[in-house]
């Protein structure tokens, strides 16, 4: 162009003509435009994956543990040995195919970002592979979206692992000791739980026998396993919101 009209500004004349189409102009580029943008997105693609997947695997332990439980579905087989099973079967195929888009976005983002020399145009072949990727994205989150709306909590298995489980106040117990001015708090907390079974009544015992003020005591006799839960249920009603 510039040799057969060496006084049209060229430069000018792109940057227009391409910015009239609604498109980011890129003064300087090989034969294909750089892919910066392409792996800006499938980084930030697998880093949001990453979340989901994490979402995947904690749903599928929790249901493991029977800490939640599943809607059975009409038609849908559990296990071909064991007729009564309601297998995670949506959180395991999401899990499936998030991975597989993430290993797919990685290769993506790293290989479009280098050419060799200024006449590369394996990218080309590569491309075509950026729909598969984001299919399996999209399988993945529908799984996902689909298994969450199967869960449903089993609280009585919850309440029973807590009540099985009274240590977990011990936090409480010597942060209110520590209030209290008592500098050996933790102390007293750790040789009553670490490395055996407590029970609550353990607890009470222990809370008998402090050099604290009846109110102190009758507080500390209020905290259970169920009850510990801190500001949780203002972070979720502000998340809501």
């Amino acid at each position: 162009h510039h040799a057969a009209y060496p006084d049209v500004d060229w430069r000018a004349f792109t940057r227009i003509f391409v910015r009239d189409l609604g498109l980011e102009h890129e003064p300087l580029t090989t034969q294909v435009n750089p892919s910066d943008d392409l792996a800006t997105l499938f980084d930030a693609l697998r880093g949001a994956n990453n979340v989901l997947l994490d979402l995947d695997r904690d749903a599928w332990q929790y249901i493991s543990d029977r800490y939640l439980g599943q809607e059975a579905t009409a038609g849908e087989t559990g296990s071909s040995t064991m007729p009564h099973k309601v297998n995670p079967i949506d959180f395991e195929n999401s899990e499936g195919n998030l991975s597989k888009a993430n290993s797919d976005l990685v290769f993506l983002a790293d290989y479009l970002t280098t050419s060799r020399l200024q006449r590369d145009l394996s990218d080309s072949t590569v491309k075509r592979n950026v729909g598969a990727a984001l299919a399996h994205c999209l399988i993945g989150y529908g799984k996902l979206q689909g298994g969450l709306g199967k869960v449903v909590p089993n609280e009585q298995v919850m309440r029973d692992d807590l009540d099985g489980t009274p240590e977990v106040i011990g936090e409480a117990v010597q942060t209110v000791l520590r209030r209290e001015g008592q500098a050996d708090a933790y102390e007293q907390v750790k040789a009553l739980t670490r490395g055996r079974e407590v029970t609550i009544e353990d607890f009470h015992d222990l809370f008998a026998d402090l050099n604290v003020p009846e109110d102190v005591r009758a507080e500390l006799r209020e905290l259970t396993p169920a009850g510990y839960t801190g500001v949780a249920d203002e972070l979720v009603d502000d998340i809501r919101e």
